[in-house]
């Protein structure tokens, strides 16, 4: 009812218990709301309207009514909607442009036809499926190459096209895995299909409404042998439910090569023993003594198996840039096969030792892998944010291992950085203590800025080439280890090899010196000029004069066709370490000092100073050589240069890419 008329009801009710049935009519149509007709009634005028567009909407039927048979599926639902849009544009105010809009949306044709393929995947039923052939990629290749005789077909070069489309071909392959790993006998005797009659996945209810859950947990046994020592190559975790979960497989490990177990899968039962209310500590000590026929009683994750770490080859990368696939050049062997593309893989030189047996964090330390600076680890697997699988490149084991990964060892670095200067914080707060000036050389403050990070070094990325020409010779050492004289006499004896970058100076040039003979001499003006613009590897002062190296001086010996040796503080690896310079460093270590007989003072000093770099530019060294003889220092790097130039070599990945 009306707001109006509302008064009207109300002071109707009110009477009623004061009269007791004494009002009459007659007596309420005299009432003042109704006799005074000057008033205007607004609901009166609304009621009016709404009546005319309901009447006229009922009283005059549409010409044309939709197309629709009286179905009780969705087109049928379409059919009811669209009535009803009728009726509230009738009853309300909405414009005629938003039901128009409504109509072709619900009478195009095109969702009338997905609403009928709806229906009929809703609605039938599909026989059980057993066995299915899983083929479909070799019956392609067959036929590629049964039409491959006819070149000028244009039906064969149509059906060419067709099947090496990436998405057909990709369609071919899930129809093998599935047909294989779903509903073939060996899978079905593990893992039965789904039970329900509807290709939708729809399961019947019961009576009272629920779902039937007899059928949601299916549980799967593998069985296999284990006679040997090898472990299972796994490693387990306890989810927040408690439950036993496969955490990782080890590439190449018994498990891995098996293919019973993926990642995510639960235990229930190892031999009929229930793994509940056990620890990952006991369950793994099971594992490793266990021996003969083993049964794992697993709840399948149905996780998809994530593939080995590989990079697109230079040769395999560069097609169409339209799609990422050649359209011209398809063959047999551009359809998918079972196994996985072999790309190139990902390698990375470690930069860090590391042993699993010293390391608290690790899971299990017996799949850990042990290894020193510079050794080449083939990655694996980087699933596990803080565990990384790899092995190393030339060892003979194919099973992999767990290796930190960079975050992981960058925390781990950086919380024992920030505990020691925690300490040294606490011992230096006393009266006396005092902080020892040093004087160092001065480098390139915005190279150095770029590098700082490399104090958290990890591993780097690396690539294996058959041939790399070096450009630089970078000798590095502790001062007074012989540096200068190695490279004096490998410019001596190599003149057509080697040559050393001719330094800057702002002193003035002594009696019968040349400009750019031993020395460029420029104004102390100029050089400061240079040094802010960034082209200096490295600079510093001398009895009131600064000399330098400039990166131009470099850049001339290449362009001759020459390796520049540099014997440079460490710092400046940060400058050179690039394909520009693409540097072969090598240290110079101290002699080795004999208990005992080698008790110089500065033999010892040099030896400590020799211990402090190569203890923290380790990572840098691409070879060292101790410097007990130095002639044959100076020949083991003879030998060196000539093999870098000649055999294959790793080389950082940024410097080929």
């Amino acid at each position: 009812m009306c707001s109006k008329s509302n008064p009207l009801i109300v002071f109707a009710l009110d009477l009623m218990p004061a009269y007791e049935g004494k009002h009459t009519i007659f007596g309420l149509l005299g009432q003042a709301n109704l006799t005074q007709n000057d008033v205007l009634q607004f609901h009166q005028f609304t009621s009016g309207a709404s009546c005319h567009k309901f009447n006229s909407f009922y009283g005059d039927p549409p010409e044309e009514l939709p197309d629709f048979s009286e179905d009780p599926t969705s087109s049928g639902a379409v059919s009811q909607v669209l009535d009803s849009l009728e009726e509230i544009h009738a009853l309300t105010d909405c414009s005629e442009k938003d039901l128009d809009f409504l109509h072709s949306v619900f009478q195009d044709q095109h969702l009338h036809t997905l609403l009928d393929l709806y229906d009929k995947i809703n609605t039938k039923s599909s026989p059980q499926i057993r066995n299915p052939p899983s083929d479909a990629v070799q019956r392609a290749k067959e036929v590629l190459e049964e039409i491959s005789c006819y070149p000028e077909n244009n039906d064969a070069k149509e059906l060419k096209r067709i099947l090496t489309q990436p998405h057909f071909m990709a369609l071919l392959q899930t129809h093998d895995v599935v047909a294989h790993e779903v509903y073939s006998d060996e899978a079905l005797r593990v893992t039965p299909p789904p039970t329900s009659p509807y290709l939708n996945g729809d399961s019947p209810e019961s009576a009272n409404g629920d779902m039937d859950m007899e059928n949601v947990t299916r549980v799967r046994l593998v069985q296999f042998q284990k006679n040997t020592d090898e472990p299972m190559g796994i490693t387990l975790k306890m989810n927040e439910l408690n439950h036993c979960i496969v955490a990782r497989i080890m590439h190449g490990g018994m498990i891995h090569r098996q293919g019973t177990l993926h990642v995510g899968d639960e235990i229930r039962e190892i031999n009929g023993i229930s793994v509940a209310n056990q620890t990952v500590e006991q369950l793994q000590k099971m594992l490793r003594e266990m021996r003969g026929s083993i049964t794992f009683k697993i709840v399948p994750s149905y996780r998809t198996q994530s593939s080995s770490c590989e990079r697109d080859s230079p040769s395999t990368s560069r097609q169409s840039p339209a799609n990422g696939h050649s359209s011209t050049n398809n063959s047999v062997s551009d359809l998918p096969s079972t196994t996985q593309p072999k790309g190139r893989q990902i390698y990375v030189r470690a930069q860090f030792e590391y042993d699993p047996a010293k390391d608290d964090l690790i899971p299990c330390k017996e799949a850990g892998i042990r290894f020193r600076v510079g050794d080449i680890i083939q990655i694996i697997s980087k699933d596990d944010h803080n565990w990384w699988q790899g092995k190393l490149e030339n060892s003979k084991n194919g099973t992999a291992g767990l290796i930190p990964s960079p975050e992981l060892q960058e925390w781990r670095v950086a919380c024992i950085a920030m505990e020691k200067t925690k300490q040294e914080q606490q011992a230096s707060c006393t009266w006396f203590g005092k902080k020892k000036k040093q004087y160092k050389d001065k480098y390139l403050a915005k190279h150095n800025a770029v590098f700082d990070q490399l104090d958290l070094v990890t591993y780097e990325e690396v690539v294996k080439l058959s041939t790399f020409k070096r450009k630089t010779l970078v000798l590095l050492g502790a001062h007074g280890v012989g540096r200068r004289h190695i490279k004096n006499t490998l410019i001596t004896k190599h003149p057509d090899r080697f040559a050393y970058p001719i330094p800057h100076t702002t002193r003035p040039p002594k009696k019968d010196e040349e400009n750019g003979k031993n020395y460029y001499f420029v104004s102390h003006d100029q050089m400061m000029q240079d040094i802010s613009n960034n082209e200096y590897l490295e600079y510093g002062s001398h009895e009131d004069a600064m000399y330098g190296t400039k990166l131009e001086t470099i850049r001339k010996i290449h362009e001759q066709g020459l390796i520049a040796i540099l014997d440079v503080e460490p710092q400046a690896l940060k400058v050179l370490r690039t394909a520009e310079f693409a540097p072969f460093v090598v240290f110079i270590a101290a002699p080795t000092i004999t208990p005992g007989l080698n008790e110089d003072e500065s033999l010892q000093r040099l030896q400590k100073e020799s211990d402090i770099l190569q203890r923290t530019y380790a990572h840098y060294f691409d070879l060292t050589i101790i410097n007990n003889e130095i002639d044959e220092t100076i020949r083991h790097l003879e030998e060196a240069v000539e093999l870098v130039c000649t055999a294959p070599q790793w080389v950082p990945v940024s410097w080929v890419y």
